[in-house]
């Protein structure tokens, strides 16, 4: 019996892959205790920025080849890119089974309603015009997310308190950080309301968000899918109602796999490949 949760649209960004930060196995975990019929990849799902540092184990490789058998399933799949995998931006129409490569992508929804999904960058006044300086920002966040885990470790093994999250409160506690977040999604829901769409969908900001914005044009809903660096979040989408997932491992099955050393392998730019095109040549056979 299937006992995965069916969900007709799951939305999906700022995962990350190739960075410390990202939480690969508790996504992994997630993906497959569901059924999606549609999946929006909503941008930054592969950090191609920091992906010099050759930090690529075992579990984020595994996140990709779910995304490979979920297109071999046959599941629509929009890869909407994003600033961190703009690379993929050159590709930008490329199709391959249920897989798109796109910039934006519009669906319908029931009762004739229309959803707008897009990443966000463009309209970061800092990738537009410093992309170096956002880049330093980028490393810079991950150094403070491996510093966040030391302190986490401490606070957790020797003073019995539970995890803290640097970043967040330095992000939260910054009034021009709090008027960016504010600005992005009003910017975002004037340009989606003078569209006539009925739901604006990004990422980009990793701030989780679900909320109705009205100007002197009209309303739209606003929607933020969150991150898989800080708050583990998805958007769901069933019989016209959005949710706001955040992670539970309580509500996870317990896995049947012996789980990975801590310290996980780092596969080489020939182990990756290699991997890669095996799960492509499996695609094809299928």
């Amino acid at each position: 019996m299937d006992k995965k949760r069916k969900i007709e649209i799951l939305v999906l960004s700022d995962v990350h892959l190739g960075t410390y930060g990202c939480h690969a196995k508790q996504l992994l975990r997630y993906l497959k205790s569901i059924k999606p019929k549609t999946v929006v990849l909503n941008g930054d799902i592969i950090d191609m920025w920091q992906f010099s540092k050759r930090y690529w184990p075992k579990s984020h490789m595994k996140v990709v080849k779910h995304i490979m058998h979920l297109i071999s399933k046959k599941v629509t799949i929009y890869y909407v890119t994003g600033n961190h995998d703009e690379m993929l931006r050159k590709f930008t129409g490329f199709k391959m089974g249920s897989l798109q490569i796109v910039d934006k992508v519009i669906l319908p929804l029931g009762d004739h309603k229309k959803a707008w999904f897009f990443h966000g960058d463009v309209f970061d006044v800092t990738m537009q015009h410093s992309k170096w300086l956002a880049k330093l920002g980028a490393v810079g966040y991950d150094t403070l997310i491996i510093i966040n885990r030391f302190a986490n470790f401490i606070s957790e093994h020797i003073f019995k308190k539970g995890k803290l999250s640097l970043s967040k409160k330095i992000k939260n506690s910054v009034k021009s950080a709090v008027k960016f977040i504010n600005d992005f999604e009003s910017t975002a829901a004037d340009i989606g309301i003078s569209n006539h769409y009925d739901y604006v969908v990004c990422g980009h900001i990793h701030q989780p968000e679900m909320r109705e914005i009205t100007n002197q044009h009209g309303s739209i809903m606003y929607l933020n899918s969150g991150d898989w660096i800080e708050n583990l979040t998805t958007l769901e989408y069933n019989e016209g109602v959005w949710t706001i997932y955040k992670y539970d491992e309580t509500e996870m099955v317990p896995e049947t796999e012996p789980d990975e050393n801590p310290e996980e392998k780092v596969l080489s730019n020939t182990e990756l490949f290699a991997n890669m095109v095996a799960d492509f040549n499996l695609m094809t056979v299928k």
